[in-house]
């Protein structure tokens, strides 16, 4: 299984730009393992449903969280259960892994996966913020 690397962090070069009006700080920043894992439904060689389960950890708790991300049905397939059984599917597997949590996300405009993940025992905390880091988005 391939293994992800998140690392974010900076070092603010202007004086005065840190959030107590002080001089310079510096942001130290480490690596953190995380993985994800894919989750696909095939029919006649061609993929017809995806889902990953990104595992990730934070300073919150000691077990990992999961992100669930790409749900995908073939929209001529959508109504037959591969959705709600392909995320089962990576329910059962963050809770096989211990993740304290698992979050999804989903646009305004797609109620019926709403729906779907309330279904699932998902709960609605609110908005997603999102910023594409180059054009191609």
């Amino acid at each position: 299984m391939a293994k992800l690397d998140i690392v974010c962090g900076f070092e603010p070069q202007v004086a005065g730009s840190s959030p107590a009006g002080g001089t310079n700080m510096k942001i130290d920043k480490k690596r953190v393992e995380s993985y994800g894992i894919k989750f696909f439904v095939e029919k006649d060689g061609k993929e017809i449903a995806r889902a990953f389960l990104y595992v990730m950890n934070n300073d919150l708790k000691k077990e990992p969280f999961g992100f669930l991300e790409d749900v995908f049905v073939d929209e001529q397939l959508r109504g037959q259960g591969i959705g709600t059984e392909l995320v089962r599917a990576v329910i059962e597997e963050a809770k096989k892994i211990n993740c304290y949590k698992i979050v999804a996300t989903s646009r305004h405009e797609r109620p019926a996966v709403h729906k779907l993940y309330e279904k699932l025992g998902f709960k609605n905390f609110g908005v997603e913020f999102k910023m594409y880091l180059n054009e191609r988005n």
